[in-house]
């Protein structure tokens, strides 16, 4: 069973300049809690139990806003705002922790996962980029449907998208014999990193959400320097497709990027409106500023 997430937040998050500058875009709130937040809870209604963050020295915020912070919690206690009070103490559930490590080096994606290697140890893992936001309402989402299959089959799972053909140079696309149904999984031969349009081998493309198996560990270690002189996940993945299968599972949910200005403001539009408690009066503000 897949219990252990890791997820990258060292990056400097420059596509997010000047507010990056002094706040780590993973704390940018969508609506009224960080976009971190959203990563987390799709990760825990996964099953997941532990969160490992591969930080940096910049981001102690998001350390902090997982931690408990006793003043707060009393002062919020002695003034009876008991509401607000469960809304903090309640970010995570009792039998979810928290870990952090430090990537000493911006060295890639795959040296990021490689930093929490001790953390993980002998237990395969998922990888989750938290700046794409999957907003899934179903029962199981999309990450515990990844991680079922993965139980099933033993083949490690990279989450997908489809995206329209004119787009497929933006994106890192999975080669693949057939295109999936949404929630159902294929094998994949390999991944062309922004193949140009028209030789493009699927318009399926890699959406930040990875099931790997613990051995994945000991090829990053083996995995030469790649694009951008970095270690690159898909260079690993692509050693481990030379002994086992890797499959492209297609996702049902729908992604927003926050790392980019205008991702984040569709996600601020979509998450707004499903509010439970500001959903109405926020459609009627865009009911009015379309007027």
């Amino acid at each position: 069973m897949i219990k252990k997430a890791i997820l990258p937040v060292a990056g400097l998050g420059t596509r997010f300049l000047p507010a990056s500058k002094s706040i780590p875009k993973e704390m940018v709130t969508v609506v009224d809690r960080p976009a971190i937040e959203y990563v987390v809870r799709e990760a825990v209604a996964a099953g997941v139990e532990q969160i490992i963050l591969v930080t940096h020295s910049s981001k102690a915020s998001i350390e902090n806003y997982f931690d408990r912070n006793f003043e707060l919690e009393t002062t919020l206690e002695n003034k009876k705002k008991y509401d607000l009070l469960k809304t903090i103490t309640e970010i995570l559930p009792a039998h979810v922790s928290v870990v952090s490590v430090r990537q000493p080096q911006p060295l890639g994606l795959g040296h990021a996962v490689l930093c929490a290697k001790s953390i993980v140890g002998e237990d395969d893992f998922a990888v989750l980029l938290p700046d794409v936001l999957v907003k899934d309402d179903a029962a199981d989402n999309d990450l515990s449907l990844m991680i079922r299959r993965f139980n099933e089959s033993k083949a490690s799972q990279i989450m997908v998208e489809a995206v329209p053909d004119e787009l497929v140079d933006q994106y890192g696309i999975v080669d693949v014999a057939t295109t999936p149904e949404e929630g159902h999984s294929i094998v994949m031969q390999g991944i062309v990193e922004k193949p140009a349009v028209g030789t493009a081998p699927s318009n399926l493309s890699v959406v930040g959400r990875y099931v790997l198996p613990a051995k994945i560990m000991q090829l990053l270690e083996q995995t030469p320097k790649g694009a951008g002189n970095e270690i690159q996940l898909t260079d690993a993945i692509a050693l481990l497709q030379q002994t086992e299968s890797v499959e492209a599972y297609r996702m049902k949910g729908q992604t927003f990027d926050c790392g980019s200005k205008i991702g984040y403001l569709k996600a601020v539009l979509h998450y707004g409106i499903a509010h439970p408690q500001l959903g109405e009066e926020f459609k009627t503000l865009i009911k009015e500023l379309d007027a």
